[in-house]
């Protein structure tokens, strides 16, 4: 199922002949280094609910093995690519192996700007990075992913003693698991949805583009089995 958004801006042909843009004036190409106040000048003009639909289309696509992201030209996205990226969307996900985000959402090289982390927690970086997407890159929707079978979310309800600095993850989760019991999928859930709007109110930046209605942060779920993601919460 193609949205008119990947009709209009993504077809090969129309991306091939368009190009891409410069993403922010004073941007240090392949650095977070911003010279000169961030200035948003996203690829598209797509609302909030617009970029959710279009990762939700593309993740139908995925489900029914009518992938389209493999028709793109991969030779030229690099080459358009590598002074520049202008995400559509930002997503943090679970630092999962099985949880392969761009392939999930059916988008190429520099449609998403992933971040990713154990147990999808929001720490400084995480926000420091999300707040990069908004503010320079003009990314507009935040989708914070858990997953079935979580490992971290796992760890967190078990409470057992674990090697490392493993256990570092575990107050960011524990909430979720004070809200909802010991049941991996709901607790896993509920963590989503915690981060996200943790993640509403940690960050000045985020928060600001979310009352003007320029950017949407919501909740997901990612089932491994049957590979669909749920939206958990709206804007």
């Amino acid at each position: 199922m193609n949205s008119p958004y990947s009709d209009r801006v993504w077809s090969r042909r129309r991306f091939l002949r368009a190009g891409m843009t410069g993403a922010a004036v004073g941007l240090v190409t392949g650095s977070m280094e911003v010279a000169a106040p961030p200035q948003v000048r996203a690829q598209t003009t797509l609302s909030p609910d617009a970029t959710l639909a279009e990762l939700m289309d593309g993740n139908r696509r995925f489900i029914s093995g009518r992938q389209t992201a493999y028709e793109y030209d991969l030779a030229i996205l690099r080459q358009k690519t590598v002074d520049q990226q202008e995400p559509f969307a930002a997503v943090l996900s679970c630092a999962d192996s099985r949880v392969p985000v761009e392939l999930v959402f059916d988008q190429s090289i520099g449609h998403i700007f992933v971040t990713r982390v154990a147990g999808n927690v929001v720490t400084p970086e995480i926000i420091g990075s999300l707040e990069y997407g908004a503010a320079v890159l003009g990314t507009k929707a935040i989708l914070v992913m858990g997953h079935s079978g979580c490992g971290a979310v796992k760890a967190t309800i078990q409470g057992k003693e674990v090697p490392g600095q493993i256990s570092a993850l575990f107050p960011h989760i524990q909430p979720a698991v004070d809200q909802a019991g010991h049941d991996l999928e709901a607790v896993t859930k509920a963590n989503a949805k915690t981060q996200a709007a943790l993640l509403r109110q940690a960050s000045t930046v985020i928060s600001s583009f979310v009352k003007e209605s320029k950017l949407a942060v919501v909740a997901g779920y990612y089932d491994l089995a049957s590979g669909a993601v749920e939206l958990l919460s709206r804007p």
